[in-house]
């Protein structure tokens, strides 16, 4: 087969070679960001995993892992981490339990309720929310949840559960909304339509019919909202103390994982001792976590996907 000379000719112009040149240039750009992630990644499990070891060396994992009393800077030291995931925990089930029912409902409005216009007023307000700085929750929580709680409930201490409970679910509102929104518009329009076909009315159709078929979506999109819970920093650093202890009473004062590391982190204990890195073994503990939510969430997510597909 014959190539036409015109063709051949208009091939090699060289405004044709410079933009396969540019072209080049920016895949290599790109191919550069992406390598540049994956190489930070690498290195942070690597620190993480090499400063972890060495903890371990020192003290048995079980020890870590199932141990119930924390008291790494003080004597008698004790090195059971179970305190503060005890202290995590209770702040994922606490703005779990404010911020799903009230996500799940405003997401189940925008989608089956809502008009285009107020839709649209809506969606922004959300993104703000979602953009305010983290150290502003956890200050909202001292000087207007903390008094709050204080004047309905006494005996209240000035850094509780409770108070980094409600702003955690605060924050964590507009990612659940958000998504729980998309996968209840991703239902099909047919079994909404065929529901109201049969006679049902649209509560019907919205809690019966499209929240089962969004079922799987909706889950990875709480479960990806836990996981921004447990990765909390600032908000429970502020709100919720310095006190590591197994307790179900949210008006005490516990420390979680995050804020134990933002407490080590200010240089309260000398580097290369067993002190400093238990700061990388619960840091290694809390990204194993985070990873875990996070991988669980993609594979219910991907089920969704085929599902709906």
């Amino acid at each position: 087969m014959s190539t036409d000379p015109s063709v051949v000719r208009v091939l090699r112009r060289p405004g044709n070679r410079s933009r396969e040149l540019g072209e080049a240039v920016i895949r290599g750009l790109l191919l550069l960001c992406a390598l540049v992630s994956v190489l930070t990644t690498l290195g942070i499990v690597f620190v993480l995993a090499r400063e972890a070891f060495g903890f371990f060396v020192e003290v048995p994992w079980h020890q870590f892992l199932f141990g119930t009393r924390w008291t790494p800077l003080l004597e008698p030291r004790s090195y059971g981490v179970l305190p503060l995931v005890a202290g995590t925990m209770m702040i994922v089930i606490g703005s779990s339990a404010i911020a799903v029912p009230l996500g799940l409902a405003s997401a189940i409005y925008l989608s089956e309720y809502a008009k285009p216009r107020v839709r649209t007023a809506l969606k922004p307000v959300l993104e703000v929310l979602a953009g305010i700085p983290t150290v502003v929750f956890g200050f909202f929580a001292l000087t207007v949840v903390t008094p709050l709680l204080r004047a309905i409930v006494p005996g209240v201490g000035v850094f509780n559960a409770a108070s980094a409970s409600i702003v955690v679910g605060i924050m964590i509102l507009p990612m659940i909304i958000s998504l729980c929104d998309d996968a209840l518009r991703a239902v099909p329009q047919d079994l909404r339509e065929a529901a109201m076909a049969l006679g049902a009315t649209r509560m019907d159709t919205s809690l019966r019919v499209v929240l089962p078929a969004a079922l799987s979506g909706i889950s990875a999109s709480v479960m990806l909202a836990i996981s921004r819970a447990i990765g909390e920093t600032m908000a429970v650093t502020l709100a919720a103390g310095a006190t590591p202890r197994i307790t179900a009473n949210y008006f005490e004062s516990i420390q979680t994982m995050t804020a134990y590391v933002v407490a080590i982190s200010l240089g309260d204990a000398p580097s290369g001792t067993t002190e400093y890195r238990t700061l990388f073994a619960v840091a290694a503990l809390l990204f194993v976590m985070t990873l875990f939510m996070n991988l669980l969430s993609e594979r219910v997510m991907r089920r969704f996907r085929e599902t709906t597909g």
